[in-house]
């Protein structure tokens, strides 16, 4: 670069506009987006890892999407190469595809591709992308205010992630003023300015979430000011309405906010919430939306959505729509309120969906004849005896006659049925009625009656689904019903960071490598084995998707995830989205401390979600005792020792119980839910299963002995036992708190 050039590009720096000035340059400077770009997301370790694929970032602008890539290129080893849709064609691609390929054959380097408002590309435009992208000459990274699942070529978004950037949150947007204020290299920082609370707080309204608008905003207003006789430049509130007027609504009549305000409008008035109605309304006309166009969506719902609880509300709305169309805007607006009022409070039914229902049944039955009485007898009464046997209704009591208007194969079949709303509910019972006179006779008369076909699925593979049969045991099937019982209940999101308490088995560590793959997943074990077997396991996955395995001292019962995850192990900004774990809670001494640990590792909207086994409601071996078999003294010792096993003081297994957990998560300062759930599986009893019960080495052994059970008394327990349940299944209760918490 020539010294010309360079004073250039410095000059043009300079002179550019505040919010080009202040674009962040790292992923440290980079203000909001935690939810995508925060500390254990995907997307952040890829571009600390320099180890992207192909992104797509969507989102309204002035959220930081081009800035985002902005990041990247100024973090990654990769040849960086940026177009603009909008200028750019085919021949911009071309060259781009030319110096990728020069970099990666000379210099062995990969080269990023950023293309800004990818949307605007064409089809042909995009298309000529595809192969590049597909065989890894380019990464590409699009940067598009459109959904990208309508607006880019659906092959580039199956190779890519798409990453939702949101708008700015208010903070975020004072903490970019804030900066922009301070910064004596790029901002107002060797100025004095100062800017009054509600001239800040204005500009931050109205920019509604756009960092772009609230830095012109604030670069307008500082530049427009005159500073006092103390050289100061005080942006004061009026300055502040001067700067920005008027909020920037996003709204693209054919894009996302386009449709997603026409639903949040009609779903208002379908829950008769006039309030939520007007304020959608309120969007719609504000934004320039065409009134035609929302007088055409209320008509359809009056019809869909009120229908038959006041057939008077298509009345209603098609006038407005007229008085609309004599009057115009802006006096249009009352009949446009008026009509969706209306609706809003209007009883509902959708009772007229059954038509819907009639059409599928008329694409997918078999065509019938029309039934002969209901033939028109005008031209072939004679010929064919058409209409023969049809009952005149006007000649019977109440205009009204039981006979069967279906074809055959559809007698008895429903397809209306009235609501208990308004006008309906007023027909709903003469409808129910005449329809049960109709059924009776046709009970009578002996008609034969066509069922709908049932149908049944089988597996192609029988031998597989046999070996799957065998494999998915009892245990298993219980397994999976708490693992998925715990995601239902944590509903995580793609980008979330989990972290699994008690990996062991990794049950619920890999459910969560599934669910949060834009994510992070960290998996706490206690054991050295369990360590060495889960990363085994891990490293059979790409690097990114893997989980962080760390290990806790599996003799410290309070388990020190907040120290483990502090060292080395992880990065100690990492805070979770959701926190999960099977059993992780069952032996900790001091419950209530661990929970308090966990709070500080939980984000404030975060969620912990356990499912933990309950000792103290456990299964009792004296409850399979043979009562006929075995001695009343005996008997009763066996329980009485089982009794002081289950709630000895000094165990922190089973000194608790529920009231006591739920006390723990309210004590530290969560809301708590816990849903108790008893399972029951049919267990086989073997000689080994008896020998781990009752032999003389093992542990439960060693404590019936302490509670004064004769080893002669529990030889003789071994005895009825394996007399009267070896090689038979018995069934085998086991109690599990789920507990749903979230901070206060």
């Amino acid at each position: 670069m020539d010294l010309f050039k360079h004073r250039q590009e410095q000059l043009a720096a300079s002179e550019a506009p505040l919010a080009a000035r202040m674009r962040p340059r790292s992923l440290d400077e980079f203000i909001g987006q935690d939810a995508i770009i925060g500390p254990g997301r995907l997307l952040r370790r890829a571009i600390q890892a320099d180890q992207l694929s192909s992104l797509i970032f969507y989102g309204p602008p002035g959220t930081g999407k081009t800035t985002l890539a902005r990041v990247i290129a100024n973090t990654t080893m990769a040849q960086f190469v940026a177009i603009n849709a909008v200028l750019g064609g085919v021949k911009d691609i071309r060259a781009a595809i030319e110096l990728a390929q020069t970099h990666r054959g000379q210099y062995g380097r990969r080269t990023i591709l950023f293309v800004d408002e990818v949307h605007r590309f064409n089809k042909a435009q995009q298309d000529a992308l595809l192969p590049w992208v597909e065989n890894g000459t380019v990464i590409l990274i699009g940067a598009t205010t459109e959904n990208p699942f309508f607006e880019v070529n659906k092959a580039l978004v199956s190779r890519s992630r798409v990453f939702q950037l949101k708008p700015l949150q208010a903070d975020d947007l004072k903490t970019i003023v804030q900066q922009a204020l301070s910064d004596a290299e790029r901002g107002y920082g060797e100025q004095e300015v100062q800017i009054e609370a509600d001239a800040l707080a204005h500009l931050v309204n109205v920019a509604n979430g756009d960092a772009r608008t609230v830095l012109n905003a604030l670069e307008l207003a500082v530049e427009t000011t005159a500073p006092d006789q103390e050289n100061l430049i005080k942006i004061t509130l009026p300055v502040a309405e001067d700067s920005i007027q008027q909020r920037a609504v996003l709204y693209d009549k054919e894009g996302d906010a386009h449709f997603d305000t026409i639903s949040a409008f009609i779903k208002s008035i379908r829950g008769s919430d006039p309030d939520a109605a007007l304020y959608w309304l309120a969007r719609m006309v504000y934004a320039g939306e065409d009134p035609r166009y929302i007088f055409r969506r209320l008509v359809i719902l009056a019809g869909e959505d009120v229908g038959m609880a006041d057939p008077n509300a298509v009345v209603v709305v098609t006038g407005c729509a007229d008085a609309f169309d004599r009057v115009g805007m802006p006096e249009g607006r009352y009949p446009l309120a008026q009509a969706t009022l209306y609706l809003a409070t209007a009883p509902k039914s959708n009772s007229i969906m059954a038509f819907f229902d009639a059409l599928a049944t008329v694409a997918q039955e078999r065509e019938d004849d029309v039934p002969n009485a209901m033939r028109d007898a005008t031209r072939d009464k004679k010929g064919f005896g058409h209409g023969a046997g049809y009952l005149y209704p006007h000649a019977y009591r109440d205009h009204w006659v039981a006979q069967q208007y279906l074809p055959g194969s559809l007698q008895g079949q429903v397809f209306y049925q009235p609501s208990s709303q308004g006008y309906e509910a007023t027909i709903q019972v003469q409808v129910a009625r005449r329809r049960e006179a109709q059924l009776a006779g046709l009970v009578e008369h002996n008609l034969e009656v066509s069922m709908p076909e049932a149908l049944t699925y089988g597996p192609d593979d029988l031998q597989q689904e046999r070996w799957l049969q065998r494999a998915a045991g009892a245990l298993g099937t219980q397994l999976g019903e708490v693992r998925d019982r715990i995601f239902n209940l944590l509903t995580p999101q793609r980008h979330h960071v989990l972290l699994d308490l008690n990996a062991s088995t990794g049950l619920l560590t890999w459910e969560a490598v599934r669910q949060v793959p834009e994510g992070g997943v960290y998996s706490c074990v206690r054991t050295a084995k369990t360590y060495s077997a889960l990363t085994e396991q891990a490293d059979m996955l790409d690097e990114l998707a893997r989980p962080v395995v760390f290990q806790v001292d599996n003799h410290d019962k309070n388990l020190g995830v907040l120290s483990a995850i502090s060292l080395e192990k992880t990065n100690s900004d990492v805070t979770f989205d959701g926190i999960i774990g099977r059993n992780a809670l069952m032996d900790v001494s001091n419950k209530q401390n661990v929970i308090q640990q966990l709070r500080s590792l939980l984000r404030d909207d975060g969620k912990i979600v356990l499912a933990e086994s309950v000792p103290s409601r456990a299964q009792r071996l004296s409850d399979l005792l043979p009562s006929k078999m075995t001695e009343p003294e005996l008997q009763a010792q066996f329980k009485q020792a089982e009794s002081h096993l289950f709630n000895n003081p000094d165990n922190p297994m089973v000194n608790w119980d529920i009231s006591d957990l739920e006390q723990a998560f309210e004590q530290s300062g969560f809301s708590c839910k816990i849903e108790i759930r008893t399972f029951s599986a049919e267990r086989l009893v073997t000689s080994a299963l008896l020998d781990r019960w009752l032999d003389d080495s093992s542990q439960y052994h060693r404590y019936l002995v302490a509670h004064d059970v004769s080893t002669a008394d529990i030889k003789k327990l071994r005895s009825i036992f394996s007399q009267q349940l070896t090689q038979k299944t018995v069934s085998w209760q086991r109690t599990l708190a789920f507990i749903s918490a979230q901070k206060r």
